[in-house]
């Protein structure tokens, strides 16, 4: 039998132009779709998307090898998340509570709620995973790979490159505990600084 977790116990995320089409780029139907994050080592397969549901849901498997993790806590200002462990083990970080979750344990995550998650075993950590509702989020993926696999080794253009996904899918993903005009105004000149290395770097190779 399964167990359910919620959240914290209900506690009180040809180079970078190519980025920019995929975040631009119309959502399709996208089932079967793999995705992998060459930065966070996700690999995620669509098994539901938002065009199929009307919006209200993507449900996806999620792959974890051994270490790997998201980058960073983020929340997700307008999504609940629900991650099911079907293989390994996963550990969440939820506010400030930490959880290990084991095969058949479900971990619900409210919209808002700052968390980290990633394998905390020896093995390949599998987990079916829904987004309520659905909005961009498939896109933010997809996004985040291209983004990857642009920017390996420059440090710079990855950094402005997550500023821009930061900044375009603002329902999606959210810094915690930061006002949304703030991180704007934080954001926005590492975007700037971005694009004028892109340029002098395209006109010095004229």
């Amino acid at each position: 039998m399964s167990q359910s977790r919620i959240g914290a116990t209900e506690p009180a995320g040809v180079e970078l132009e190519r980025h920019e089409r995929a975040v631009d780029a119309p959502q399709t139907d996208g089932v079967g779709r793999e995705i992998v994050n060459p930065v966070s080592g996700e690999r995620i397969v669509i098994r539901q998307s938002g065009a199929q549901t009307n919006g209200q849901l993507l449900a996806f498997d999620l792959y974890l090898p051994p270490g790997a993790h998201v980058p960073a806590g983020h929340a997700h200002p307008m999504q609940e998340e629900r991650f099911t462990v079907v293989a390994g083990q996963m550990r969440f970080r939820l506010g400030r509570q930490t959880v290990l979750a084991q095969p058949g344990e479900t971990i619900t995550i409210p919209a808002g709620t700052a968390h980290w998650f990633g394998n905390a075993g020896a093995t390949i950590a599998h987990a079916q995973v829904e987004v309520r509702p659905a909005l961009r989020m498939a896109e933010l993926f997809e996004s985040t790979e291209a983004l990857g696999l642009a920017t390996r080794g420059a440090r710079l253009a990855r950094l402005a490159g997550l500023a821009r996904v930061v900044l375009e899918f603002q329902r999606e993903v959210a810094v915690p505990h930061l006002p949304a005009p703030l991180v704007k105004a934080m954001l926005t000149p590492v975007t700037w600084l971005g694009r004028r290395r892109s340029s002098d770097d395209t006109r010095g190779g004229a």
